[in-house]
């Protein structure tokens, strides 16, 4: 035997898809609304797809990087002075202002830093060039200018 709530619950139901099928089957406007409710229904599959695909290349884009960064780790060829001097004066003028104000010695691995940064840059400048590949030692012997003594 149903509850009063389970049959007011099933009325509900039913009224519903009465409701729903003389929307969509109204002789009107119901071949209107069921080719609409159609193009939504692939334009949502078409996006679910779209959004799995960017994901998964994601995905493996990223397990591409961690076996290069993987290999690289492995194997600690050495670094040529002249190609890690490159590395740095690139990365440079990334992380000082005026790279030019900063002169750069590479000798075995070990960095000199000569010439002019703020002290905000020449911590950040030391953290990047400590971490990078190759670098054995680097010796800060840059000198502190205030910002607004550049120009």
């Amino acid at each position: 035997m149903k509850t009063v709530g389970g049959f007011a619950t099933a009325f509900a139901a039913a009224f519903a898809a009465g409701a729903a099928l003389m929307y969509f089957l109204d002789p009107v406007a119901g071949r209107r609304r069921r080719a609409l409710a159609r193009d939504r229904g692939v334009s949502v599959g078409h996006d679910a797809e779209h959004f799995a695909r960017a994901k998964s290349k994601r995905a493996i884009d990223r397990a591409h990087g961690m076996v290069a960064r993987a290999r690289a780790g492995l194997s600690h060829a050495p670094v040529d002075d002249g190609q890690l001097h490159g590395r740095i004066r690139t990365r440079l003028g990334r992380l000082v202002a005026h790279p030019g104000e900063v002169n750069i010695e590479v000798n075995g691995g070990r960095v000199v830093l000569r010439g002019h940064a703020t002290d905000a840059e020449i911590d950040q400048l030391t953290a990047a060039l400590a971490a990078m590949n190759g670098v054995a030692d680097v010796d800060n012997r840059l000198s502190v200018d205030a910002p607004e003594s550049r120009h």
